[in-house]
């Protein structure tokens, strides 16, 4: 295992909303070839943001004081479970700039979530979801203790469906 690089976890703020849509607007591309409309992102970004009942981010930054810069990103919602009596805390839009991965990065954060939730007797689980062909991902949820569920998700989008539809037609 590499060593991590000296990187500061934190929790995001208001202040990080641009580098938070940069980096989503990367992953989006990277991971399944979508072009975001910026501006639903941002407005998404800046809900969370400032309504923490709707979840969290996550950030890594690297670098000196006077020039650090964003380097990894997660995002947190939640979700009650009635079977557990407790909440799963829900890993999403997780993206790490390309020059800083297999460095650690995803590796610390991940660390923080996972301290965070063992703080917290509410909490029971950490849930997550991957696309099947992302095999690097995957290898990388394993080694950190994560393991397939029995569940598939389906969904209906409203939006980036839609959208999608909309470019065929």
């Amino acid at each position: 295992m590499k060593k991590t690089p000296m990187v500061r976890i934190r929790p995001a703020k208001r202040d990080d909303a641009n580098a938070l849509v940069t980096l989503s607007l990367a992953m989006a591309k990277e991971t399944e070839g979508r072009r975001l409309d910026e501006r639903r992102l941002r407005k998404g970004i800046h809900a969370v943001l400032s309504d923490p009942r709707l979840g969290s981010f996550i950030i890594a930054e690297a670098g000196e004081r006077s020039q650090r810069r964003i380097v990894g990103q997660l995002m947190l919602t939640y979700e009650w479970s009635d079977w557990r009596n407790g909440i799963f805390l829900w890993v999403q839009s997780v993206y790490v700039d390309p020059a800083w991965r297999r460095q650690g990065i995803y590796r610390a954060l991940y660390r923080r979530v996972l301290e965070q939730a063992r703080r917290d007797p509410v909490n029971c689980g950490i849930r997550l979801y991957v696309a099947r062909d992302n095999r690097t991902a995957r290898t990388v949820y394993r080694r950190l203790g994560l393991s397939p569920t029995r569940y598939v998700v389906y969904e209906q989008d409203f939006v980036l469906e839609s959208l999608t539809n909309h470019r065929r037609g």
